[in-house]
């Protein structure tokens, strides 16, 4: 039976590398983030590996958005197997203290209400696929440590770290929630940049394939549900 992903934020670095990954180990691909462009070029490049792919613009903050290129890729693909989110928000609220309600709510839009929604649109599938999973990217940031905190305040990230602490729970809440239902839920917080994506400032960086193999070894062994690359 085949099986397909949708990869929520797309783009270079973890997402491209998980695209890869999991397509390699024959899944088909559904891409997912607001660039046409490119997403045209990873489903390009995906097909080129002989892989089946699907390019789905939408906005990872709009849930009605989401939910619909959660249809659009079963329609184009199949049945969803996985989903993987890797969509990024928070930046507008760099300083709490001064963030406008709008900035602030807009990092949970994209961490909390848009990974909601995908996770409720899939979720059909997920149960019957007897392997659902769903797969989260997360930043250091949301680890509960004061030295991180002191950092996010430094480089005026306190809304991502808000966002990421709040994402790493519901990561937990839902991991138990669906456990019944044969869904595994797991996440890798990555600490430190990525190489290839806009973190990258050509010092050390951590190798997506790297972090693409942790995810697979998640899904594989449904068992763990978090993993930390650094």
């Amino acid at each position: 039976m085949s099986k397909t992903i949708v990869v929520v934020g797309y783009g270079p670095g973890v997402s491209n590398a998980v695209a890869e990954k999991f397509g390699a180990e024959g899944f088909s691909v559904a891409l997912v983030a607001r660039n046409a462009d490119r997403l045209a070029a990873g489903v390009e490049a995906l097909k080129a590996k002989g892989v089946a792919a699907a390019a789905l613009p939408a906005d990872a903050s709009d849930p009605a958005a989401v939910a619909a290129a959660i249809g659009e890729a079963r329609k184009a693909l199949g049945p969803i197997t996985a989903i993987h989110w890797n969509a990024y928000g928070g930046g507008e609220a760099g300083d709490l203290i001064t963030a406008t309600p709008a900035a602030t709510r807009a990092a949970f839009d994209v961490a909390i209400v848009g990974l909601l929604a995908a996770v409720q649109a899939a979720l059909p599938d997920l149960k019957a696929a007897g392997d659902g999973a769903v797969l989260v990217t997360n930043g250091a940031f949301g680890e509960l440590n004061p030295q991180v905190d002191a950092l996010a305040v430094n480089i005026k990230s306190m809304g991502l770290a808000v966002a990421n602490a709040a994402k790493h729970k519901l990561v937990g809440l839902l991991a138990a929630r669906l456990k019944g239902d044969g869904v595994f839920v797991g996440e890798v917080m990555i600490a430190g940049a990525v190489k290839g994506t806009g973190f990258d400032s050509g010092g050390p960086a951590i190798d997506p394939a790297r972090i693409a193999g942790e995810f697979w070894r998640l899904y594989q062994g449904r068992g763990e549900n978090y993993a930390r690359v650094s």
